[in-house]
């Protein structure tokens, strides 16, 4: 039997759009510079040892970045930032400190990157192995360190290529 061809593109972003995903900011330092993007594809994989699989378009600056730094930060965002994730969204950004000119954030103690503060939670990652997935790289971080979880914080989801706060079940 022969191999089938590929759904078409649009008809893949159009059934993917309708999953609901967390919505984080991945960031990393680079000498003086920050660098950072909003990424919607990020999952656990592992509780022993503590991994999780981010994936970053492979013609982006960050995943140079990330071939040369090998430790980096999760902000996981909560439903008010909106903003923030926008921010990081944007083609063409700036240095990820003057995006979080007026945004509660601090550098994560053994990454060095920025953490951005009253999201759900944050982590603190070293690459554990990195591979090309058609146009993103996956990489998949060992957790070194939770910076913070906050229980009460609702977390900033995406679905429909928008974003929108969630309101937890009674």
């Amino acid at each position: 039997m022969s191999e089938p061809e590929p759904v078409p593109a649009e008809d893949f972003k159009r059934a993917l759009a309708r999953h609901a995903s967390g919505v984080t900011v991945v960031s990393v330092r680079d000498g003086r510079d920050d660098i950072g993007t909003t990424v919607t594809a990020f999952a656990s994989v592992s509780a022993e040892p503590p991994l999780v699989l981010v994936s970053i378009a492979a013609d982006s600056y960050l995943d140079e970045v990330l071939d040369r730094q090998d430790r980096w930060a999760v902000s996981l965002l909560a439903a008010d930032q909106t903003p923030v994730a926008s921010r990081f969204a944007m083609p063409g950004r700036p240095s990820g400190r003057l995006l979080l000119a007026n945004v509660a954030h601090h550098r994560g103690q053994v990454s060095d990157a920025l953490i951005i503060d009253d999201g759900v939670a944050a982590l603190e990652c070293s690459t554990h192995h990195s591979m090309a997935a058609g146009d993103h790289t996956l990489r998949l971080g060992l957790v070194l360190r939770v910076d913070y979880v906050d229980p009460k914080a609702r977390p900033l989801l995406h679905l429909d290529r928008r974003y929108h706060g969630h309101t937890p079940r009674p």
